[in-house]
């Protein structure tokens, strides 16, 4: 029975507005920009696809990058029914639901591609009750996981899986992306040459992120191209991504590091300042700072540490802002110091021997005879007072007895150390004079 109200004429009704990322979303894996080391013919996907053999998966990628569009083409592709979960909304009474609908398909004839969203967040007993499911073919897995497998995924998923590794997408890639955006709403995007690099720089490798900032951009009303300075003023740039306890984390701290060994302070400071800027530590890059003065640079120039130190304390006292500009300092200075890990090879070389060597006791004439019993078993007995000789150099063993000599420490011929190779070049001479006698 009609509403009182109704009079019979309806409007039609408008269709929902879709967004651009979902207007734009591929139809098929040919359409997807980048991931070419992982779609391409030679590559793992177009190998498997071409033989017509999926095994599980897992994407491990930035956000933005395809992850979740490639696994739906795949079973788009395979013939197989597409489910997407997701671990951060999924307990373990929906992971049976899902498992026993598999189950019914594939008695009908149709396999399954579950996609699981952060993956990484199932926890272990949660990802052992995958396996069973995948070992009879109830399921093809594909995960999406933004962190290092190796770390969060169980080794036996990862063993049942090939790990495949989605990167950000070029600032090419994101051209070609703005392109086709601009195709699907039928206008260029009202921006100058550089306001358009700068919009793409902004979404930091990640498509869906600048699809979203195009849909912004395409609804302003302007006159003029914006140049980049008025496009700053109205978008915000898209936060870097940094996980203090993640892969970010290791990644920039070794850029920083492999960085001041390779001597070359520009980089080391853009990857320092890339740090600070992300959310990190001052005092965990003093404290790594410190580190590297002490295993690549050592002795080659003493000051180093002393540097590190001191900038570590100037933090301390100064805080932030101006004390991370003593730590940029201590970057600098260890970037353009000497290097030399001779002391540092030498150390873990004692340390092999030590373990090695067991508990061989110290000769017993550098053992000290507080007692007449100790006297009498030939402690302290022949033992040469280095200061009692003419050079300051009595030239003693004192390794344990009957242990061959070993060299440990190796100074290169850089900085302090080389006037640290000539005293030791120089000990050695004079110790086998002495052993000849």
């Amino acid at each position: 029975m009609a509403d009182l109200f109704d009079n019979g004429a309806h409007e039609p009704t408008a269709a929902p507005h879709r967004p651009l990322a979902d207007r734009l979303r591929p139809k098929s894996l040919s359409e997807v920009i980048g991931q070419e080391q992982v779609l391409g013919p030679d590559a793992p996907l177009g190998v498997m696809l071409a033989a017509g053999s999926l095994s599980s998966l897992i994407f491990w990628g930035p956000p933005g990058v395809g992850k979740t569009t490639i696994a739906r083409l795949l079973a788009q592709e395979t013939d197989l029914h597409f489910v997407q979960i997701s671990a951060i909304f999924t307990g373990v009474p929906d992971l049976k639901k899902v498992f026993e609908a598999a189950k019914i398909r594939r008695q009908n004839g149709q396999g399954t591609l579950l996609f699981v969203d952060e993956i990484h967040r199932f926890n272990k007993a949660q990802q052992d009750g995958f396996l069973p499911h995948m070992e009879d073919g109830t399921i093809l897995l594909v995960g999406a996981t933004t962190e290092n497998p190796s770390f969060e995924l169980n080794a036996a998923v990862l063993s049942r899986s090939q790990v495949l590794v989605l990167e950000r997408l070029s600032l090419a890639d994101l051209e070609r992306l703005t392109q086709r955006a601009e195709k699907e709403q039928g206008r260029a995007l009202p921006l100058t040459p550089a306001a358009r690099d700068a919009l793409q720089e902004m979404a930091d490798g990640d498509g869906r992120a600048l699809l979203n900032l195009i849909e912004q951009v395409s609804a302003w009303k302007v006159s003029d191209p914006l140049t980049p300075e008025a496009l700053s003023t109205r978008l915000m740039r898209r936060a870097a991504k940094y996980d203090k306890s993640g892969d970010e984390h290791y990644n920039l701290i070794s850029a920083l590091h492999k960085s001041v060994r390779g001597s070359d302070p520009d980089a080391a400071l853009y990857w320092f300042a890339r740090m600070l800027t992300g959310g990190e530590d001052p005092r965990f890059l003093a404290r790594r700072l410190t580190r590297m003065a002490v295993e690549d640079i050592g002795l080659a120039d003493p000051q180093a540490q002393a540097i590190c130190l001191q900038g570590w304390q100037t933090y301390e006292r100064l805080g932030s802002p101006e004390g991370e500009l003593a730590l940029a300092q201590a970057v600098v200075y260890l970037a353009l110091a000497p290097k030399s890990n001779g002391a540092y090879v030498g150390y873990k070389a004692a340390m092999k021997l030590a373990k090695q060597s067991g508990s061989e006791p110290p000769p017993k004439h550098i053992l000290n005879a507080p007692t007449s019993l100790m006297k009498e078993q030939g402690y302290g007995a022949g033992y040469a007072y280095d200061h009692e000789a003419d050079d300051g150099f009595s030239g003693q063993n004192y390794f344990p007895e009957g242990m061959k000599r070993p060299d440990l420490y190796q100074p290169v011929e850089r900085g302090f150390e080389r006037e640290l190779k000539k005293r030791l070049d120089y000990f050695s001479k004079l110790r086998a004079q002495r052993n000849a006698r």
